[in-house]
């Protein structure tokens, strides 16, 4: 496969605004890498998927030490959740195999529809500050009456923490709940990964603002860190049957990584109320895209 020097600089540029997009509100960018890859480059899904896939590891790598580093990534809760995706992603290449493409489409746009209904719904996450402990909201670590310090921690121990938002200087205090609940949404995730070749942020997110009571910049930090493992279990399908083309993938994962370092460091001073209207409307072009398929208008061809 050859590639121009026009073909390469469009699937740079798409890696960065899918890089930018997956990072700013933890999505992996992978349902704009495969439509794009599609409609507008002809290539076929399979690949398209594959290289998706690779996009999703590169924005988890990229965006997710980013957010690490920041201290925005609750890691606890992260690997807490991981586990329930990975078997999910397992559960979910065996499943691909045995329900007709139009089924997994339905289901597919109904579940992401819901979601966006939820996150759409959903109580704003981003309070100024949230009582961690079932008393009153503290400074943090740190001497009593002191500034808090910059960036974000967690407790030990614990799936509770705190950041201080950069845009306001407020200290913003959580503690996630409803573990159960994030497991099962994150296995659903990971199953959906495993179907159709996405990192499953778009479901993790909402679960987490909305059953979990973590704020949206905490759980975008939280789904980025999450996102490639997830993604790395599906791609070794696409690996082993030829589907992936490196010349491919190469220019949109290098892209991916700079649009993914640009957006986690857009995300901690943008509005937790923008990025949830960003997060529905990308939702809904979800939904809608799968619903088409659903119904035998096949956008991919």
């Amino acid at each position: 496969m050859q590639l121009s020097g026009a073909e390469l600089a469009g699937l740079a540029a798409l890696g960065v605004f899918a890089g930018w997009l997956g990072a700013l509100i933890g999505i992996g960018g992978g349902i704009i890498v495969v439509p794009a890859l599609v409609l507008a480059f002809g290539y076929d899904i399979h690949l398209a998927v594959a290289v998706s896939l690779v996009c999703v590891v590169a924005t988890s790598t990229a965006a997710g030490s980013a957010y690490v580093g920041e201290g925005l990534a609750h890691m606890r809760l992260g690997m807490a959740l991981e586990v329930a995706t990975t078997v999910g992603g397992i559960a979910g290449g065996l499943i691909a195999v045995a329900i007709s493409p139009r089924t997994l489409s339905a289901v597919f746009a109904g579940v992401v529809l819901a979601t966006a209904v939820l996150a759409w719904r959903g109580r704003e996450a981003d309070a100024p500050e949230v009582v961690a402990d079932g008393g009153e909201p503290g400074p943090g670590p740190g001497a009593a009456g002191s500034p808090p310090p910059s960036g974000g921690w967690e407790t030990p121990g614990t799936l509770a923490g705190a950041y201080v938002d950069p845009r306001s200087g407020v200290l913003v205090e959580y503690r996630a709940e409803r573990l159960g609940l994030g497991a099962g949404v994150s296995a659903l995730a990971g199953m959906l990964s495993g179907m159709l070749g996405v990192g499953g942020g778009f479901l993790k997110v909402p679960a987490m603002t909305v059953g979990m009571k973590v704020p949206i910049k905490v759980a975008a930090a939280t789904s980025n860190f999450m996102i490639g493992v997830t993604a790395i279990a599906s791609l070794l399908v696409y690996f082993a049957r030829g589907y992936l083309r490196p010349l491919v993938a190469a220019p949109i994962a290098l892209g991916v990584v700079a649009g993914a370092l640009l957006g986690s460091r857009l995300a901690a001073r943008t509005s937790p109320a923008l990025l949830r209207r960003v997060l529905v409307a990308v939702l809904v072009f979800v939904a809608l895209q799968m619903a088409l398929k659903a119904f035998g208008v096949d956008i991919g061809r």
